[in-house]
């Protein structure tokens, strides 16, 4: 268990529309994370919520509760009514742009990506207008909060106030290298994500049809995803949703990782599959430029030479040893312990309300 490196407890009040509990986003994934490792070090945090708890949670939750249309915008109106005093640290990870008045000694936002920068590769008409509109609403956070947090340096461009670059954490303990044993008899190509929208299982699930199979018949695709239709194509295996220890195991029994994405703010299951040993083969997004690095620990290719580039890692056991050692040493800048230990700085060092850098 981690040690807290502050000299007191703190009371936090993090701010999540979504959790592991009710959605698949990723933000909420990270919230739940950074707040289960706060209170596993001696923090009181209570998560403000529109999910419902997550079973086990190690933090408090207070519900939020939303029906109707545009929940997530009706949700930060409705935070303004909740009562925050009592807290040392207000943090939120959205919705926070109405909160204008202080409500807590500090006021952290994190900004998980660019709705701007979304709205460049979303499809269809509504989405992009909704993506702007958020877009804007995290322009009048930065503004909001007293310490705006981006999760990649690429961010920065996106958002005309921002203090720090905090990425987003992966529990080290429990992402962890297996051995050769444990991986897979036959070649296995591992997806996390939608296969439809930005994350382009559809498009990975063509590419390895076309690219991959001729020349490697015998391998795998294995999709972590719950909206693949019935009939995928050949050679996939739908996982569908898996626990936390199954999707570990998953990345420990695979043979390459991918995620073909349009767009990723940071890209939790990049840093997952590093710290897991799992070679990775992406497209060059904004996220998987950063958590690989450039492409130094990882391979960077094009939505047309992805199949290309798996089949060529797939058949070269060198190669694959090689990302494996540079993803997992990558790996180690993105640890839930060294992100918790940036936000407790964050939290305790004394802050010019208003400042800018």
């Amino acid at each position: 268990m981690a040690e807290a490196t502050t000299a007191a407890p703190l009371r936090i009040a993090m701010l999540s529309y979504y959790l592991p509990s009710g959605s698949k986003i990723g933000v909420g994934f990270q919230a739940h994370e950074l707040a289960t490792e706060l209170a596993r070090r001696g923090h009181h945090v209570d998560m403000f919520s529109d999910c419902p708890p997550v079973p086990g949670a190690a933090y408090g939750h207070r519900h939020v509760a939303m029906s109707g249309s545009l929940r997530t915008f009706r949700f930060a109106t409705d935070l303004r009514k909740q009562d925050f005093t009592g807290y040392d640290v207000l943090h939120a990870h959205g919705d926070d742009y109405w909160l204008w008045r202080r409500r807590a000694p500090l006021h952290v936002r994190t900004v998980h990506g660019s709705c701007f920068e979304e709205a460049r590769h979303i499809r269809g008409a509504k989405e992009k207008l909704r993506m702007l509109l958020l877009g804007f609403t995290e322009v009048l956070a930065s503004v909001v909060a007293d310490r705006v947090v981006v999760v990649s340096p690429q961010t920065r461009r996106w958002v005309p106030r921002s203090h720090d670059v905090i990425p987003n954490g992966v529990d080290t303990a429990r992402f962890t290298p297996g051995d050769a044993e444990g991986r897979a008899d036959r070649p296995v190509v591992l997806f996390v994500g939608t296969w439809h929208g930005r994350k382009r299982g559809k498009d990975l699930a063509a590419a390895f049809a076309r690219d991959v199979l001729p020349r490697v018949p015998e391998a795998e695709l294995w999709m972590v995803t719950r909206d693949a239709p019935a009939d995928p194509g050949p050679g996939v295996k739908v996982l569908g949703r898996l626990s936390d220890e199954d999707l570990a195991d998953a990345y420990r029994r695979a043979w390459v990782f991918c995620l073909p994405s349009s767009y990723e703010g940071f890209g939790i299951p990049y840093a997952e599959a590093m710290a897991s040993g799992l070679p990775v083969v992406a497209t060059p997004n904004v996220g998987a430029r950063y958590v690989s690095d450039e492409g130094r620990a990882a391979v960077l290719a094009e939505l047309d030479d992805l199949g290309t580039a798996l089949a060529d890692v797939l058949l070269d056991a060198p190669r694959r040893a090689a990302l494996s050692a540079a993803g997992l040493e990558r790996s180690r800048a993105f640890s839930l312990t060294a992100v918790a230990d940036a936000y407790e700085r964050l939290y305790t060092t004394p802050q010019q309300h208003g400042d800018q850098s």
